[in-house]
């Protein structure tokens, strides 16, 4: 027995609603009360009503979907971009695929053409494509970058160069004289920028600065990068982000130094707040409103070309650091 599906007209006559409204809700719902998408997600679950995407790709050349392509899921950073995005997507009544790239210029290039067809838009993190190719594809794809900060883009960035130079004024006044800065991969709009920080704090507040590089950006290269932190003769470490903040930490306690008794220690990303002991002082960075930015900007009617939209991320002092 064959049993007739759900519509829009059955889930419109069960709330007394007109059926554009219901439509409305699944395509649009930016453009209704939440309880009125609320209750129109409620009635379609009950009565079994699944709204047919590919229809309606086919009739208004919107798939419902969103891209989002990152160069590694393993690395704490990404996945709250994920889950961030995901959420925003839903709110949205849009679905969202996932690619990684492992920061392989090349497979970013075939997963953002894979994926430019079968989206509405799609949004990429951390790009490692030169910027001259970027703005070949932003001439053909909807796409939004994240971290990526080459001019003529549509691109959100998760800054944190105002918290990291308010961090290290912290570390000064708690009696910090000599910086170690342990960066992260070369090609990284983040790596710039907070070694810039960095470079404009400590000549600012009078202070020295030993620069270091996690290339790799791994804990196990931070680690082992620990011994050249000592050798620096640094009273305070920043570091790219949370999982080398993380190695740094791990192979400081294996030389007995005290963090942050002997070392202060401030990372950045807000990734690996919990995991450490003592627990790290770092920048939490808002991965809510810089993707809500992005999404907006891809399911937009028309976007400027060239539209940079900054999101500021926040101090958090805990325990590696003083006071």
């Amino acid at each position: 027995m064959t049993v007739a599906r759900a519509s829009v007209v059955d889930v419109a006559r069960a709330l007394g609603i007109a059926p554009s409204t219901v439509s409305r809700a699944f395509n649009h719902p930016d453009r209704l009360r939440p309880e009125t998408v609320a209750a129109v997600q409620e009635a379609a679950e009950r009565l079994g009503y699944v709204p047919n995407r590919h229809a309606r790709a086919l009739i208004t050349g919107r798939t419902g979907a969103i891209g989002l392509i990152v160069p590694d899921i393993t690395n704490p950073f990404f996945p709250k971009l994920v889950r961030a995005a995901q959420r925003s997507a839903e709110q949205r009544g849009l679905s969202m695929f996932v690619a990684e790239t492992g920061y392989d210029p090349e497979k970013e290039r075939r997963q953002i053409a894979t994926m430019a067809p079968q989206t509405e838009g799609v949004i990429v993190a951390s790009s490692r494509l030169p910027d001259d190719e970027l703005r070949l594809i932003a001439q053909r794809t909807r796409v939004v970058f994240i971290n990526n900060d080459t001019p003529g883009l549509s691109r959100v960035l998760l800054s944190s160069g105002s918290a990291l130079r308010e961090g290290i004024g912290h570390l000064a006044a708690q009696g910090a004289r000599r910086l170690c800065y342990v960066g992260g991969p070369a090609r990284s709009w983040s790596e710039g920028e907070r070694r810039g920080a960095v470079r404009e704090s400590a000549a600012a507040l009078g202070l020295e600065a030993h620069y270091l590089r996690d290339e790799s950006g791994t804990y196990a290269e931070a680690r082992a990068l620990a011994k050249s932190v000592l050798a620096s003769g640094a009273d305070a470490v920043i570091a790219f982000d949370d999982v080398v903040a993380h190695g740094v930490l791990d192979g400081l306690l294996v030389a007995h130094v005290r963090v942050p008794e002997k070392m202060s220690l401030l990372g950045c990303d807000d990734a690996l707040p919990i995991q450490t002991h003592p627990r790290m002082s770092t920048i939490r960075l808002p991965f809510t409103e810089g993707v809500r930015a992005a999404m907006a900007l891809i399911v937009a009617d028309e976007v400027e070309a060239d539209t940079r939209i900054e999101v500021a991320g926040v101090l958090e002092l805990r325990e590696t650091t003083r006071g």
